[in-house]
């Protein structure tokens, strides 16, 4: 993670990795127009390059994090995008969220750097949130069946347990039971470079 000397800008070298990947799956899961709420938006590089490369959707960042979104709101002023909104203080276990509404929601490579209650109030609110047919969609590294889908992210999965007993990288089809009881139909996970996953539901 590197900061801009000029202002509050923080960077990832990952989002610069992912974002064009991702940005794949949006556009093909995403409504083409409508409100995005965006979940734990870290440094705001991926809300900077989705609201860019997605000018008729309003894009919503949020964190819980007071120095993220520093971040994100220097990038919103630096792309000076028009759809990108001002970034919420949003802890997803906070019930209700602080959003009156949304048509879809997007959250990037939080639940595995997350206790598990962050993932169950994750799609509480996203239940609660979305109306027929809103779209949630997932990124990050998973288990699958209870695997390790490559040895890169068993290590992963070490190093942060390691950090902290409650982080861990997440069995996949559990995240997908959740969202079932939330409401939310799976679609057919989706393989993305550097053993990650995209995971799209829509709500029922």
């Amino acid at each position: 993670m590197t900061t801009s000397s000029s202002d509050a800008r923080q960077a990832a070298p990952a989002v610069e990795r992912n974002a064009a990947p991702i940005l794949d799956v949006l556009r093909r899961a995403l409504p083409p127009t409508g409100l995005v709420l965006e979940i734990a938006s870290g440094t705001g590089q991926h809300a900077a390059f989705f609201s860019a490369a997605l000018p008729a959707i309003e894009w919503q960042p949020s964190d819980a994090d007071p120095r993220a979104r520093a971040s994100i709101s220097a990038w919103r002023a630096h792309s000076g995008l028009a759809n990108l909104r001002e970034p919420l203080d949003l802890d997803v276990r906070h019930l209700p969220w602080p959003v009156g509404a949304a048509d879809a929601i997007v959250c990037i490579n939080m639940i595995h750097i997350a206790p598990w209650a962050a993932t169950e109030a994750l799609m509480e609110g996203a239940g609660a949130l979305l109306g027929a047919g809103g779209v949630l969609v997932l990124y990050g590294p998973y288990r699958r069946h209870g695997e390790h889908t490559a040895p890169s992210n068993a290590a992963f999965d070490e190093d942060l347990r390691m950090r902290n007993p409650t982080w861990g990288v997440r069995n996949m089809e559990a995240v997908e039971a959740l969202a079932a009881a939330a409401g939310f139909d799976s679609e057919p996970c989706i393989a993305m470079p550097a053993n990650n996953f995209s995971l799209v539901f829509r709500k029922r």
